[in-house]
């Protein structure tokens, strides 16, 4: 699994505009819904349940949102660059600027884990986020995201 089994250039926004992490998962739930052709209020609802259970802000600056939809074919990422951090009650306490939101299949036992192991090593690579932070434009941020040669460097 390659991070662009999970996202297309339409599935990444850069500089979104939020204030607070509830509306961070509404705009994401929204992409969302327009990629996976599902309700955007049932998605957002799956993430603000599994946010309830425990942040999914993972540290230095990234959060993985995530959660399973019944009937729903395959597994979505959506990859979003803020335009400036947000409080998101991850586990170092730091603010958030980079997301990635990740919906499954119910079925999706394995391949939901390992798109998280997959994202999650994304996320631990120091350059990898310092040069997502260093583009605002969501061409580059796919380009960054899908390079083969980069995303094994974690």
């Amino acid at each position: 699994m390659e991070i662009d089994d999970l996202i297309t250039p339409a599935s990444v926004i850069a500089n979104l505009r939020v204030s607070n992490k509830r509306q961070a998962l509404q705009e994401l739930a929204r992409r969302a819904a327009q990629l996976t052709k599902r309700d955007e209020r049932e998605i957002f609802e799956v993430l603000w349940e599994r946010e309830r259970l425990g942040s999914t802000g993972i540290g230095m600056g990234a959060a993985v949102p995530h959660g399973k939809l019944p009937r729903l074919e395959q597994l979505y990422g959506v990859f979003a660059r803020l335009d400036r951090p947000i409080a998101f009650e991850a586990i170092d306490e730091q603010p958030v600027d980079l997301i990635f939101l990740l919906l499954a299949p119910e079925s999706a036992g394995a391949d939901h884990l390992k798109a998280l192991a997959l994202v999650s090593r994304l996320f631990r690579d120091r350059v990898m986020c310092h040069k997502l932070r260093g583009t605002d434009r969501a061409e580059a941020l796919y380009a960054l995201l899908t390079d083969r040669a980069t995303s094994h460097a974690a």
